[in-house]
């Protein structure tokens, strides 16, 4: 479930820079979804959509895949933006394999808008 933010809970600073690079990466690498997450030291990485012949990976799996090649072991949360209503089940998946259930997967819109929060949650049955 989308959980919605309200003008009475401002976007954490944090959570806001990692919307923002998303975006960037969106816009600059011209792919339909970018993506950032924070890992556990507040380092972050950065990634779009990788939509090659023989390797096809959303913008929020290769930010995942990035902080693990680069030697995190837990994430404090993840941004993604997109034009789809909801993180796909496949991207929440890639965030709790390496934050677990609760790490927030903020989803925003193309224009950089925060539309809502969901956790990573728990694996399907």
């Amino acid at each position: 479930m989308l959980a919605r933010m309200s003008e009475a809970a401002p976007l954490d600073p944090e959570d806001r820079k990692i919307i923002t690079l998303a975006r960037s990466a969106r816009a600059r690498n011209g792919v339909p979804e970018g993506a950032a997450v924070r890992d556990e030291t507040g380092r972050t990485y950065v990634a779009g959509t990788v939509a090659l012949d023989s390797l096809q990976l959303s913008a929020l799996q290769t930010a995942v895949a990035m902080a693990v090649a680069s030697g995190a072991t837990s994430l404090e949360a993840a941004a993604v933006v997109t034009d789809a209503e909801r993180a796909a089940d496949a991207d929440r998946a890639a965030v709790r394999d390496l934050g677990g259930p609760a790490t927030p997967v903020l989803i925003a819109g193309l224009d950089g808008t925060l539309r809502g929060t969901v956790p990573a949650g728990d694996a399907p049955a």
